[in-house]
């Protein structure tokens, strides 16, 4: 995600983006709703996840990236926390096969600094086993936050400056850039949040610079291929600027 001011499909006709990154917000009011404990909305959430990776693929999208666990989370009940983590584990090790055979390479950001041994090595074995696969990306933002992600980068520069590696007038946006979580990954074109929520709540606030935002009103549990298609035409109506005149992302 390099390029503060060039989104994946920036100055193309492309109808669907090329990145869609997801705020997958509202497991636990999708469960209050139903008189059902947080836990099962989570559940209910990794299935909404498993269709919308498959619609992804299907549509054409080649990069999906999932807000999956904040660095902000932490603060939720340790019970709540414990459920997530289950969850992931669950996922892995239940679709880790299927998403290969499918095709889907898996790419994780965010900090493992401090997570627990047996969830970093799910991590690290879902992302070797699937390094050389083409047909989507999907990059999962765990442990993760905008603003930390930001600093770090900046970290590490100011440690070149201090090591004599750098001068520091070399340090610009694009600079800064490459020293993101995964800066190979283009920006994302779309970028979805789900269950009313007004905010990006710190996920990929650098490189959504120029994204278009659709919010939808859905909890995550209830998204599904209509949604994650009603989401991309609003998309391709938009004409996207990028600080110059008008690009239709229609063909």
């Amino acid at each position: 995600m390099p390029n503060a001011a060039a989104p994946a499909t920036e100055g193309s006709d492309r109808s669907v983006p090329l990145h869609v990154a997801i705020i997958m917000d509202g497991n636990g009011r999708w469960a209050a709703a139903r008189g059902l404990p947080r836990a099962e909305g989570h559940r209910r959430g990794v299935d909404a996840l498993r269709r919308v990776v498959r619609a992804a693929h299907e549509l054409g999208v080649l990069y999906l990236t999932i807000f999956s666990f904040s660095s902000e989370n932490w603060s939720r009940p340790a019970t709540e926390i414990g459920d997530l983590f289950g969850l992931l584990r669950r996922f892995i090790r239940n679709d880790l096969a299927t998403l290969h055979s499918d095709g889907v390479r898996v790419r994780v950001i965010g900090e493992r600094e401090g997570l627990e041994p047996d969830i970093c090595a799910l991590l690290n074995e879902a992302e070797e086993l699937t390094k050389a696969n083409t047909k989507l990306n999907l990059v999962v933002a765990f442990n993760y936050g905008s603003r930390q992600e930001i600093a770090g980068a900046a970290q590490r520069l100011a440690r070149e400056v201090a090591e004599g590696k750098r001068d520091p007038a070399s340090i610009d946006a694009d600079t800064l850039g490459r020293y993101l979580d995964a800066p190979d990954i283009p920006d994302p074109d779309l970028i979805i949040r789900t269950s009313g929520e007004l905010r990006l709540s710190n996920f990929l606030m650098w490189q959504a610079a120029y994204s278009e935002l659709v919010f939808v009103p859905i909890h995550w549990p209830d998204f599904d291929k209509a949604a994650l298609e009603s989401a991309i035409a609003e998309y391709a109506r938009r004409e996207r600027r990028f600080g110059g005149l008008a690009v239709k992302t229609g063909s």
